[in-house]
């Protein structure tokens, strides 16, 4: 199945439902040292880092752009905050298993992944809060304290087969009701070369 073919099915998918935005992207992050990190986004959250362990950095690119994330433990959950390329905060995520999302979520969550996969296996789960719109300091209060929100969304690492094909990587990004947002298909590993 060709990339048309693909468009046009989830444009008619979309379309059928009225509530599904999805997009295909590419994405591959790697990790960098502190040095290499935007000093004025490791600034603005150099507090929330205090009692934090084994702290990582790293650049993600995908298809349309570049940005950074530091990855930490704290409080027994692995962390992890996103900023864009101009040092804002994008989004901060953590870790999470099957049993912390709601059970209507969930099964939305799996019927896509049963309807949409050959076969797959679920690497990593996230909760995610968007940052997009809202206070910085209250997002990053939220998301520290676990807060059931309906604006979070979680977002699964999913290595599957799809129409045949080889095994392949994916994010895959669903809202707080389990309906599909976004997928992302894992860039080759030298992907970062061809753009530089």
């Amino acid at each position: 199945m060709n990339f048309k073919s693909i468009f046009l099915l989830v444009f008619i998918f979309s379309f059928g439902t009225g509530t599904l935005f999805a997009q295909v992207k590419s994405e591959r992050e790697h990790r960098i040292r502190k040095s290499q990190f935007p000093e004025k986004a490791l600034m603005g959250i150099e507090e929330k880092l205090e009692n934090a362990r084994q702290i990582r950095f790293y650049k993600e690119i995908d298809s349309n752009e570049v940005s950074y994330k530091v990855k930490f433990k704290k409080d027994r959950l692995r962390y992890g905050i996103k900023f864009n390329n101009d040092s804002n905060i994008e989004d901060i995520e953590f870790e999470i298993k099957p049993v912390d999302i709601p059970n209507d979520s969930y099964s939305q969550i799996i019927a896509y992944l049963e309807n949409n996969f050959e076969k797959y296996r679920v690497q990593k789960i996230q909760q995610q809060y968007l940052t997009e719109g809202n206070d910085i300091d209250q997002s990053l209060k939220d998301a520290f304290q676990n807060l059931m929100l309906p604006s979070i969304t979680y977002k699964f690492s999913v290595k599957g087969r799809k129409n045949g094909k080889d095994v392949e990587k994916f994010e895959i990004i669903f809202n707080a009701e389990g309906k599909l947002e976004l997928i992302k298909k894992a860039l080759p590993p030298n992907y970062d070369h061809i753009l530089y």
